[in-house]
């Protein structure tokens, strides 16, 4: 990229941002308005890794990989989804996709595979000068979203319940199940 960033080189800017990108979020939307936004004339190219290295390396994810990278396509700030995207960054990578910066917040993301020397993954893209750094969005975040869950469990089951799912489609215990559907018909005679 010829001068500074931000100005006009005859081509769109071609960004790159990447993540797991799981209960597709606007936490995540925001990131990549940030991305898109970054200059006047942008690219934005989003990786998003598969569930085999996602699973390996971080963890399981609520949603498939397919649906991941579905939900990134249907964002209106993104251009290109990489599926199957690399854990770390490499320079080949850089170049096969043309890439001028990459894009993410600047908190150290460490490299569970072992690729990146550094320990974070983005450290030697930092280095080089092609890291654009984006905000977090505070109070959402895949990890917060699932918590919620978690804390309503039987509120959440309830609700399946009563939209026609079972309590093995949802891999409640029998038990468990009757002893929600008895609360239900309980409060169903209350209200009577």
């Amino acid at each position: 990229v010829e001068g500074e960033p931000g100005t006009l080189t005859g081509r769109p800017l071609r960004l790159y941002a990447d993540g797991i990108f799981d209960l597709f979020h606007f936490g995540h939307a925001k990131a990549l308005q940030q991305c898109k936004e970054a200059y006047p004339n942008t690219f934005l190219i989003v990786g998003c890794c598969s569930d085999e290295i996602t699973h390996k390396l971080k963890g399981r994810t609520v949603m498939t990989d397919k649906e991941r990278y579905e939900s990134l396509r249907h964002c209106r700030w993104v251009d290109e989804v990489v599926e199957d995207a690399p854990w770390v960054i490499t320079d080949e990578f850089i170049e096969k996709h043309q890439i001028d910066f990459v894009c993410h917040d600047a908190l150290p993301y460490s490299d569970t595979s072992g690729e990146a020397a550094e320990g974070d993954v983005y450290a030697r893209i930092k280095a080089m000068g092609k890291f654009h750094e984006t905000q977090r969005t505070d109070g959402i975040s895949t990890s917060d979203l699932i918590i919620r869950i978690i804390a309503e469990y039987d509120t959440f089951i309830r609700r399946n319940l009563q939209r026609g799912y079972t309590g093995k489609d949802m891999n409640v215990p029998f038990i468990k199940e009757k002893s929600i559907k008895f609360d239900m018909a309980m409060d169903k005679m209350r209200q009577r």
